[in-house]
């Protein structure tokens, strides 16, 4: 075994003894970050073009963001739902409104809020529709991404996210994501619940045909099933829109949100709906110890206020129509097989000769570029909506730097 001779080769191989190898990183230890941009262990800069899934969409450090959590740290962090606190009722208020919905329950994790939507489309199906005791169901798309959590692996179709879990959580019908007729098809007396992401992320940002959510908007509501969407990456502004649904002026039953309404700083995850729907909870019946919680509140409430003004939907929306430009001027020169996505996220298939995805974020690392493969020779860009065009535009070059052996 050879001995770990820098920070970073320490730092790994401690981690590495004492984690569980549940993911497998890129080897770069980082040690501070400031907006678009991460320095590691030994003092290298490197430009962040992934912002945490989704979860850093306004940089690392935001000024306001790391300033509203530091006032409430010195007031009170948690109090359980046991009690009232003086920032919850703001909090869902303020969600609740952004979505165009009446009712908030926030979780933490993006799991949490998916496990929340779907016990939440339960309980309407069999108190609300009348389905009968234990009969549920609930349609997907294949290639979802929803969580880890037992039953969201239940309904997963990768392997690496399924195997050695069951037995599996029944109660789900995978159909072909963008597919509307198999979709109707899967449809029946049962069905509680249509749960799809309007952008698929892990599977390589997905984006489904045009009409293919409006479809599903009016499949559900003639079926009288609910239309759940999943927009933990997709929403708060990552495609130019407050939610991806938005760009066919699509709006669900209830939203699955995450990620970005903490901040980077802290988990917070919620599920919006009606009262119709999110009403039927009852004491007891479901909950959080640190859902909702007065520093998560805190803080989702200046995402919040942040997303109002608008001017990160714009960015999003400009530097986006950059980003995919120069992307697109890639496909068909033998590197890059195709460009997906919508704002500043897509997934680039690269062509399988020059490396698996893998390899091609390794050699954007050496270069200074931090992106995540998937799937593949498949990698995906979501840079922090704060980054400037010219650092956009400097990790493209890299990325071409590559590309081009």
């Amino acid at each position: 075994m050879v001995t770990p001779t820098t920070s970073t080769e320490r730092s790994i191989a401690a981690a590495e003894a004492h984690s569980a190898h549940n993911y497998h990183p890129l080897p770069v230890v980082v040690a501070s970050a400031e907006g678009a941009w991460m320095t590691d262990v030994e003092g290298k800069r490197y430009l962040d073009m992934l912002a945490g899934y989704s979860a850093l969409n306004f940089g690392h450090g935001n000024r306001r963001l790391i300033e509203a959590a530091k006032r409430q740290l010195d007031r009170v962090t948690l109090t359980s739902r046991a009690f009232h606190h003086d920032r919850f009722a703001e909090f869902c208020t303020r969600l609740a409104e952004f979505c165009g919905m009446e009712m908030v329950l926030p979780m933490n994790t993006g799991a949490e809020a998916v496990e929340t939507a779907v016990k939440t489309a339960r309980k309407w199906g069999y108190r609300a529709k009348g389905v009968p005791d234990g009969r549920a169901k609930i349609v997907v798309a294949e290639n979802n991404f929803h969580g880890r959590t037992t039953t969201i692996v239940s309904f997963s179709t990768d392997p690496e996210a399924r195997a050695d879990y069951g037995p599996y959580t029944p109660g789900f019908e995978i159909v072909p994501y963008g597919d509307l007729q198999a979709l109707a098809d899967a449809v029946d007396e049962d069905t509680v619940a249509v749960l799809i992401e309007p952008i698929q992320g892990e599977a390589g940002v997905l984006v489904p045909p045009p009409g293919y959510l409006p479809g599903v908007r009016e499949l559900t509501r003639e079926r009288d099933v609910l239309f759940i969407a999943d927009e933990i990456q997709s929403g708060l502004g990552r495609t130019g829109a407050d939610f991806a649904c938005r760009h066919e002026d699509v709006v669900p039953d209830m939203y699955v949100l995450g990620k970005a309404l903490g901040g980077g700083i802290v988990p917070v995850s919620a599920v919006v709906s009606s009262r119709e729907v999110l009403g039927l909870f009852r004491p007891g019946e479901h909950g959080s110890t640190f859902g909702g919680n007065p520093l998560a509140c805190a803080v989702a409430l200046e995402v919040l206020a942040m997303l109002r003004s608008g001017e990160y939907q714009q960015r999003a929306t400009e530097l986006g129509e950059h980003l995919h430009h120069e992307l697109g001027l890639l496909v068909g020169g033998g590197a890059v097989d195709a460009v997906r996505g919508r704002g500043l996220w897509a997934g680039v298939d690269i062509n399988p000769a020059l490396g698996t995805g893998r390899e091609i974020s390794e050699r954007l690392m050496k270069l200074g570029v931090l992106v995540k493969d998937t799937h593949g020779s498949t990698i995906r860009l979501a840079p922090p909506l704060v980054i400037t065009k010219e650092d956009l535009d400097w990790g493209l070059d890299q990325l071409r730097t590559v590309l081009a052996g």
